[in-house]
């Protein structure tokens, strides 16, 4: 963007610039001298337009190309995440799976154990 406004500012001197030494070095008549000076600030504002046009398209194309990259960022985290979401889920359900089976084995064993002090 930078470069771009310095295409600007270049383009903006650069007419100051023509039309000061324009009209300094005129052999024409004074008419002549300001239909010239009307041409060239026509030409050089149908330049500032289009390079105005350019611009805005640029940084169009540029946020459309950084959305683009934050969208496939965000979907690459969301998914890392789902997948690490479920390692852990998995995992957890693992644990809870041993300690029901430790569970029921230690009330087997206190059952058991009830059972053989009262016979």
């Amino acid at each position: 963007m930078s470069n771009n406004g310095n295409t600007v500012l270049g383009i903006l001197v650069g007419a100051a610039a023509g039309a000061a030494l324009g009209i300094l070095f005129a052999p024409d008549k004074g008419s002549e001298t300001r239909r010239r000076i009307a041409e060239e600030a026509e030409a050089r504002r149908n330049q500032l337009a289009e390079k105005a046009t350019e611009l805005k398209d640029s940084i169009g194309n540029s946020i459309s190309t950084q959305k683009g990259n934050l969208d496939s960022q965000v979907e690459s985290i969301v998914s890392n995440a789902s997948y690490k979401a479920e390692d852990v889920i998995t995992t957890l359900e693992a644990k809870l799976k041993d300690l029901k089976e430790k569970n029921k084995n230690l009330q087997k064993n206190s059952k058991s154990t009830k059972t053989a002090k009262t016979a």
